[in-house]
């Protein structure tokens, strides 16, 4: 297993071209997830939460600031295959089983298979789809695939974890589910993760902190600490200290305390 790494964004600032006019992604954003934690960004529908993660993953580049993992540049940490990530759509290949599918990042950073044998083995048991190894795509469930789709994303054994609202086509009951199958893979490894999310109680549920970012442009509103202890279990989504925390992040996203 790695050591973790701490990601850090630093006044960060980014504009991307629109139809020729400058749009303001990110102003002077700074977030810092200490290695070892889970960090959840939540915001309105183009506040710049998957621009951050694309500048973490090193497929865009910050116009000013600073982003670094463990202190280095994203592109070295992606190279170095220290980071992993999973998105919306599971992306997977479909010609590919299972155990091919999660093997993927292995092929791509040109580390041998056959040497990751048994730890793909061991995330396929991790994730709960021992027995279908051999399985294609189209065979499995929505909340399979994403299974799938996480392995794949820690079959690198990543110091750092980006999920991209990896759950956000899966229904409130499977989201749910999903969310402790997630808690109890990140127990077992504590990747540093961050996660984007329009969901206030999967945040509430998976973070030990939670980034909540406001638009035109985007910018941290606040951070709100999250206090339960893990491991976290079912019965929390009903208890009302959970509920006032979702209250809490609610308002947090209606009024911007920095207008």
């Amino acid at each position: 297993m790695r050591p973790t790494l701490d990601v850090v964004f630093e006044g960060v600032n980014k504009t991307f071209s629109l139809r020729g006019r400058p749009l303001r992604a990110l102003e002077h954003v700074s977030v810092a997830c200490p290695a070892g934690s889970f960090t959840a960004l939540i915001g309105p529908s183009g506040c710049g939460k998957s621009t951050l993660l694309r500048l973490a993953l090193g497929l865009e580049s910050a116009d000013d600031g600073r982003v670094a993992i463990g202190g280095r540049s994203p592109l070295v940490a992606r190279r170095r295959g220290e980071t992993g990530v999973a998105f919306q759509d599971a992306a997977l290949l479909p010609w590919r089983s299972v155990e091919t599918n999660i093997a993927l990042p292995l092929d791509v950073i040109g580390k041998p298979r056959r040497e990751a044998r048994e730890r793909i083995a061991s995330l396929i048991r991790l994730v709960g789809l021992a027995g279908f190894e051999a399985a294609l795509p189209r065979q499995l469930s929505g909340g399979m695939r994403q299974r799938v789709a996480i392995a794949r994303a820690l079959v690198t054994d990543p110091a750092v974890l980006f999920l991209d609202e990896p759950f956000g086509a899966l229904d409130q009951i499977l989201r749910r589910q999903m969310n402790i199958e997630l808690q109890r893979v990140w127990l077992e490894g504590h990747a540093t993760t961050l996660l984007v999310t329009h969901g206030i109680d999967e945040a509430a549920f998976l973070a030990d902190r939670i980034v909540v970012m406001r638009d035109r442009p985007g910018r941290v509103a606040t951070t709100i600490d999250v206090p339960f202890a893990r491991p976290r279990g079912p019965s929390l989504f009903a208890d009302p200290d959970f509920h006032r925390l979702c209250d809490t992040v609610a308002q947090a996203l209606r009024s911007d305390p920095l207008e």
